[in-house]
């Protein structure tokens, strides 16, 4: 056993999983059990080829990279931190191996681990966090915003398209009114054909439009 764990394929399993379990607990709430899973993982990682010192130091860094994306998903929001937390996870892992091959296969999973977690949104109930991030931009009709008064039946399924980036939160234009709204848990680019799809309050859900006759738009 023991044999396969300092292999240098089988660290992308390792850090694959541990990504897998630490960033889904983050999306959804399973009461800290993915979290066990996750820290599991990666503690087995960095046992089999760091000292006891540099594993120490080397979890910090990952679990410092989790943070760093927890705190962009939640206040920040403009993707800066989580691109940082994002670098210090790749270079915690690829710094612990023994080679570069190793280092090479141990960032891998940590990619495909983090991209592989959005699947549990589809499996189980989101956390409340990710849907409360404060929408920045002011309603004002000076920048061409139109006030949420409306019946929310008017706004529901209507579509337009984006006017910036959201990441999740960015700008859409509906009926050629101007409102702030964030995606349903995907990045999408300005000039995209969009649906409105959940509106609560001053908050506007939207996603990708699948009509066929929706396109991008011209910027």
């Amino acid at each position: 056993m023991m044999a396969i764990l300092t292999m240098d394929w089988f660290g992308i399993v390792l850090t694959g999983f541990g990504t897998l379990f630490l960033i889904g607990e983050l999306l959804v709430n399973m009461r800290g059990f993915f979290a066990l899973l996750g820290i599991g993982f990666m503690t087995v990682y960095f046992t089999v080829y760091v000292e006891t010192g540099s594993f120490i130091m080397m979890l910090i860094i990952y679990l410092a990279g989790i943070l760093l994306i927890v705190i962009d998903g939640k206040a920040v929001n403009d993707g800066t931190l989580a691109a940082i937390g994002l670098v210090c996870m790749l270079l915690a892992v690829a710094l612990a191996a023994p080679n570069i091959f190793a280092g090479l296969y141990a960032a891998i999973g940590v990619i495909i681990g983090g991209f592989s977690s959005l699947i549990f949104l589809k499996v189980f109930k989101r956390r409340d966090m990710w849907s409360k991030i404060t929408l920045k931009d002011q309603l004002t009709k000076e920048r061409g915003y139109n006030s949420l008064n409306m019946n929310e039946k008017q706004l529901l399924n209507q579509r337009g398209k984006t006017l910036s980036d959201l990441r999740p939160v960015g700008t859409v234009r509906i009926s050629d009114n101007n409102y702030s709204a964030m995606s349903n848990a995907e990045w999408i680019s300005k000039n995209t054909a969009i649906k409105v799809v959940q509106v609560d309050g001053t908050k506007i859900l939207v996603e990708k439009s699948t009509d066929e006759q929706e396109h991008t738009y011209d910027s």
